[in-house]
């Protein structure tokens, strides 16, 4: 039998192994060398160009320093920044094996939004009728509040520069108590910007004021489907914790999006209440200072218009127990402004 055919197979297999497994092409390498620059757009937009390199990279993850993320193969990207601030930018560079190198840097973003919309609560007598309509009943609105909510003046009323939302008890309608829920719905809505409430929480055991937002779609769609941002809510029964909280399909109610901070004075002084919102994120600060970030994404129903709602419940699950003691108490809203 001639040996010489089967050698060769033998030798063209081996060769064909080594070239699998040895060959440099094929071995993963780590990326190095990377380099990281950014350049800002001296428009006051927020708009930053980034651009990042790397031998043996072939993608890139940048972590913009406010809790947004983005994967970017090419390593360039251009990102806006919602809100003035120096963040600290890490991006990291990945082989096609997993192997990563980082490195960080630092932009100082100035961003000058303007005044779109705002009710400073000047003229005394009636909330704007044309900024604000009211939600009037009881039956506890979901929530098992106890309140019911007129349009009365006793109530909702602007005076001193201010608006006051008055939780009263008194017995109205078969409800032991009454309050107001101002609402912006079909009057003014938008997408996206910076909004800043100035307040004084109104005190009392069962006392749940709340300055949130809705989407303008639920007619359509339903809660939670619509998406709701809570900028503020408290508990009188815990006073000073204040709530930030989003609520869509998977996150609502009990199992909500939320996060907490505790400030002081919530019933004596005024805050400043803010919500950042933006296509990629949705930022809640008290008084410029962060406290809950939710990253936006075309999963959640939170790149649509929503609209305003002021309101002060008393009870319910959230509210909790009422003060067997309790008479009445007062929000007062100093400005509310949407920057853009």
């Amino acid at each position: 039998m001639n040996k010489l055919p089967v050698l060769l197979i033998a030798f063209v297999v081996l060769l064909t192994s080594c070239g699998k497994e040895g060959t440099p092409g094929n071995v993963s390498m780590a990326p190095t060398n990377l380099v990281v620059s950014a350049v800002i757009n001296p428009d006051n937009s927020g708009n930053v160009s980034f651009t990042a390199s790397a031998t043996n990279a072939v993608s890139y993850e940048y972590n913009f320093g406010n809790g947004d993320y983005a994967t970017v193969p090419s390593g360039i990207v251009t990102y806006k920044y919602p809100a003035s601030g120096i963040y600290s930018v890490n991006v990291i560079a990945k082989s096609t094996g997993g192997q990563t190198i980082s490195k960080s840097i630092e932009v100082a973003v100035t961003v000058i939004q303007s005044l779109v919309w705002s009710d400073e609560f000047n003229i005394d007598g009636a909330p704007d009728a044309t900024k604000w309509g009211y939600d009037i009943g009881a039956g506890g609105w979901g929530n098992g509040e106890l309140e019911y909510y007129t349009n009365r003046s006793q109530n909702a009323i602007v005076q001193g520069g201010v608006l006051k939302i008055n939780a009263i008890k008194e017995n109205y309608s078969g409800s032991a108590y009454t309050s107001a829920r101002l609402l912006s719905k079909d009057k003014y809505a938008f997408t996206f910007g910076r909004v800043e409430v100035r307040a004084k929480l109104p005190a009392g055991g069962g006392t749940w004021p709340a300055i949130w937002m809705l989407g303008s779609n639920i007619n359509i769609v339903s809660w939670p489907a619509c998406g709701e941002i809570d900028i503020m809510e408290h508990r009188g029964n815990d006073l000073n914790k204040i709530y930030g909280t989003l609520h869509y399909p998977g996150h609502s109610g009990g199992n909500a999006n939320g996060k907490t901070i505790t400030i002081a004075n919530a019933t004596t002084e005024f805050h400043i209440y803010k919500l950042e919102w933006s296509a990629s994120a949705i930022n809640i600060y008290v008084d410029d200072q962060l406290y809950q970030t939710v990253i936006n994404s075309g999963s959640i129903p939170f790149s649509h218009d929503f609209f305003f709602i002021l309101n002060v419940a008393m009870g319910g699950g959230f509210g909790g127990t009422i003060d067997p003691t309790f008479s009445n108490a007062t929000m007062e809203v100093d400005y509310i402004r949407v920057y853009q």
